[in-house]
C-alpha cells in the first residue's frame, strides 16, 4: 500500500456512507454519488484488475436495489474502476484541476455507461439525460468529493506524486 490507513479508511467508508444514505435514510436524488468517489479515489491505488473488481462487487450491490435495471450499476461501475485505475499512467499528480475533473467525467461516464445499460423503457430521453442531468450530477459529486477529501485530510492540495 502506497497510502497510510486514514486514505484507506476515508475510501471504504464513502460507499458505506453512500448506502447509508440512500438507502438506510433515502434521501436518493440529494446525496452525491459517494459511491463513484469512494471507487475513483481507490481506482488509483490499485491495478486495472483489482479496480474493475472493487467497482463489480460495488455495482452488485448497487443493483440490488434496482429491480428493472440490474446489472447497468455493475456494468458501469466495473468500467469505471478499470478506466479510473488507468488514469494514473496517463495523469501524474493531485492538482484540484485534475481532481476536479477526475471526479466530474468519472461521475459523468458512470451516469453515460448506466444510461446505455438501461432498458430503452427506463431511461429518460438522452439529450435531458446526458447534457442537463449528468453534468449537474457530476458537478454536484465532484465538489462533495473535493470537500470530503479536504475535510478528512487525505488531499492537502500541496502532494504531487
Amino acid at each position: 500500500m502506497r497510502r497510510p490507513v486514514l486514505f484507506w479508511s476515508v475510501a471504504v467508508l464513502l460507499p458505506i456512507l453512500h448506502f447509508l444514505l440512500h438507502v438506510g435514510f433515502g434521501l436518493g436524488p440529494f446525496v452525491p454519488d459517494l459511491l463513484t468517489v469512494g471507487l475513483l479515489i481507490m481506482a488509483r491505488e490499485v491495478r486495472s484488475g483489482t479496480a474493475a473488481g472493487i467497482g463489480f462487487g460495488l455495482g452488485l450491490m448497487e443493483d440490488a436495489f434496482s429491480i428493472l435495471s440490474f446489472g447497468a450499476n455493475a456494468l458501469a461501475l466495473t468500467i469505471i474502476g478499470a478506466v479510473g485505475s488507468r488514469s494514473r499512467e496517463l495523469f501524474v499528480g493531485e492538482s484540484l484541476t485534475f481532481l476536479v475533473s477526475y471526479l466530474a467525467v468519472g461521475t459523468w461516464m458512470r451516469f453515460a455507461i448506466h444510461w446505455l445499460a438501461s432498458g430503452p423503457g427506463l431511461r429518460p430521453d438522452m439529450g435531458e439525460a446526458l447534457a442537463i442531468q449528468a453534468p449537474l450530477v457530476a458537478l454536484y459529486t465532484a465538489g462533495i468529493g473535493i470537500a470530503v477529501l479536504r475535510i478528512t485530510g487525505i488531499w492537502s492540495g500541496e502532494r504531487g506524486r
